[in-house]
C-alpha cells in the first residue's frame, strides 16, 4: 500500500508541475504575443506587399480553413515582422486563450471580429475578382 501511495504522490506532483509549467509558458506566450500582434495588426492595415503578407497571415489564423496560409510566405517579410507572426503562431498554439482576433478587442469590443471580417471580405472580393 506504501508503494502505490508513492506513485500517487509522485503522479500528482508531477501534475502540479506540469501545469505549473504550462501557465508559465502560456503567460510567456500571451506577454510577447498580444504585442506582437498589435504590431502586426497595424501592419496589416497598410498597401504594401509585406502588409498583404501580414493580412494573409492573420486571417490564416482566424480561419485557416477559408484562408489557408502558405508558410513561404514569410520568407518575404522583415525579421522583425517575421518574429512577430512566430511570437503570434506560438500565441495562438499554446496560449489558447481565445481566438487571435479577441485579442484586438481593447479598447472597443468587436474591433478584432469587425476588422477581421473586413479583411475576409476583401480577400474573398480579391479572389473573386482574379478569376
Amino acid at each position: 500500500m506504501q508503494t502505490q501511495d508513492k506513485e500517487h504522490n509522485a503522479a500528482t506532483a508531477k501534475f502540479i508541475q506540469q501545469i505549473a509549467e504550462y501557465e508559465l509558458e502560456r503567460t510567456l506566450r500571451i506577454d510577447a504575443g498580444v504585442p506582437a500582434l498589435h504590431r502586426l495588426v497595424k501592419v496589416a492595415k497598410g498597401d504594401t506587399g509585406q502588409a498583404e503578407t501580414v493580412r494573409a497571415f492573420l486571417l490564416g489564423l482566424y480561419n485557416g480553413y477559408n484562408f489557408p496560409f502558405n508558410l513561404v510566405s514569410l520568407r518575404s517579410i522583415d525579421k522583425e515582422l517575421f518574429d512577430d507572426c512566430i511570437d503570434v503562431l506560438a500565441l495562438d498554439a499554446r496560449a489558447t486563450q481565445k481566438e487571435i482576433h479577441l485579442y484586438i478587442d481593447h479598447p472597443h469590443p468587436d474591433t478584432g471580429s469587425k476588422l477581421f471580417k473586413q479583411w475576409a471580405r476583401q480577400a474573398i472580393d480579391q479572389i473573386n475578382n482574379s478569376h
